[in-house]
C-alpha cells in the first residue's frame, strides 16, 4: 500500500502557491503493538495553518520544510495493535495531509457517530465550535440586549458565534463578503443585520446603521480596516476577543492601522487575544453544552466540501479568497 502525503515544500513569500506544497508517496508500515493504522476520512484546513508556514515564534510551533503538514482529521481504523481501538472505530487526531497514518493509541480519540455527523467533530463540536464558544462567553460575556459584531461571521467559528450570541438574547450583526454569505446569516441564522463589505460604500456609516446602539462586543476574525471601522464604534465598557487576523495572513509588509490604545482608554474597554488551547481542560464542558445546543435545534451548520486528496492545498487556498460557508473540509473517500 501507499500512502500519498503533502508536505511543505517551501516557506510561502505572501499567498502560497503550487511551490509550496509537494505531493509524495510513502510505504504504509504494518502497526505494532500500541498501534493502529488509520485510513483518512476527512482532513480540515483552517486559516490558522498559513501561519504555522512562516518560521516565527508562535503559539503553536511552526510547520517543518519538507515534512507532512498537520491538521485535525478523521479517519477509520483499518488495523489495530491497540486494546483500544478496534478495526472499523471511526477517529480523529491531527495526523494531517495524508491518507493513510500509524498512530499510537494515545495519538487519537474514537467518535461516536450516533451522536452527530462524522463531520461535526472538526466542526461545530471540534475545534471550531470550542473556539466560538469560549472566545464569545468567557472574554465577550455577551448579555440579553447587547450589541454583538462578528467579522468573518460566515466562516466556520463566526456562524457559531452569532448563534451562541442569540441564544444569550443578543443582537447580532454579522460582516461577510458575498450575497450568499448575507442570506445565509440573515435567513438561515437569523443575524438581525449584515453588511457586505465588498460591497458597501461605506462600512462605517453601514455598520452605525445597524448598530444604533453601538457595539458592546466585537468578536474580531479579520483585523484589517473592517475591524479599524468597528472599533471606532465600541461602547464603554465593550469586550473584543481577537480569534483572528485574516486580513494580514498573507501580507508581505508589516500591517499597520489606526492605534487602539487612546480608543481603549476612553471607552474602558478589553481587548484580548486567545487561542482555544487556552481552554484544553473546559473541552468537555464546551463540547457537551455545544451538542446539548444542536439536539435541541439551537444551534445549525454548514460545511464546504471539496473532494479528493488532491484538492487539499486549492481547499486550503480558498479560505483566502472567501469561497467558504461555514467548515471547510476535504473528502478523501
Amino acid at each position: 500500500m501507499k500512502n500519498r502525503q503533502i508536505i511543505l515544500a517551501e516557506r510561502p513569500a505572501g499567498v502560497p502557491d503550487e511551490d509550496t506544497f509537494k505531493f509524495l508517496e510513502s510505504k504504509v508500515e504494518e502497526p505494532k503493538d500500541g498501534q493502529v493504522l488509520i485510513r483518512t476520512h476527512y482532513v480540515s484546513v483552517d486559516p490558522y495553518m498559513r501561519g504555522r508556514m512562516i518560521d516565527a515564534e508562535s503559539y503553536v510551533e511552526p510547520f517543518k520544510v519538507g515534512e507532512v503538514i498537520q491538521g485535525g482529521s478523521i479517519g477509520e481504523v483499518i488495523e489495530s495493535k491497540s486494546d483500544k481501538f478496534k478495526i472499523g472505530d471511526m477517529v480523529m487526531g491531527m495526523f494531517g495531509w495524508q491518507e493513510y497514518y500509524l498512530a499510537t493509541e494515545n495519538e487519537v480519540r474514537t467518535i461516536d457517530t450516533s451522536l452527530a455527523p462524522v463531520t461535526t467533530y472538526l466542526g461545530i463540536l471540534g475545534m471550531t465550535g470550542l473556539t466560538a464558544y469560549f472566545g464569545l462567553l468567557d472574554i465577550g460575556k455577551p448579555k440579553a440586549g447587547e450589541t454583538v459584531v462578528i467579522s468573518g461571521a460566515a466562516g466556520a467559528v463566526g456562524s457559531v458565534v452569532g448563534q451562541i450570541a442569540k441564544i444569550q438574547g443578543a443582537r447580532v450583526v454579522g460582516i461577510a463578503g458575498s450575497e450568499e454569505k448575507i442570506s445565509y446569516l440573515k435567513d438561515e441564522l437569523h443575524f438581525d443585520e449584515v453588511i457586505n463589505y465588498k460591497t458597501t460604500d461605506d462600512i462605517a456609516v453601514d455598520l452605525k446603521q445597524a448598530c444604533p446602539n453601538g457595539v458592546d462586543v466585537y468578536f474580531d476574525n479579520v483585523g484589517g480596516e473592517i475591524s479599524d471601522a468597528v472599533m471606532s464604534q465600541l461602547n464603554t465598557f465593550a469586550r473584543v476577543p481577537v480569534c483572528g487576523a485574516i486580513s494580514s495572513y498573507n501580507l508581505e509588509e508589516i500591517d499597520l492601522g489606526p492605534r487602539v490604545q487612546s480608543l481603549l482608554i476612553k471607552k474602558s474597554a478589553l481587548m484580548q487575544g486567545f487561542t482555544v488551547g487556552n481552554y484544553a481542560e473546559r473541552f468537555p464542558e464546551g463540547a457537551r453544552q455545544l451538542g446539548q445546543w444542536l439536539q435541541e435545534g439551537k444551534l445549525s451548520y454548514r460545511e464546504t466540501i471539496k473532494e479528493g486528496f488532491e484538492a487539499i492545498p486549492d481547499a486550503f487556498l480558498d479560505l483566502f479568497k472567501g469561497k467558504n460557508i461555514g467548515k471547510q473540509l476535504v473528502k478523501l473517500i
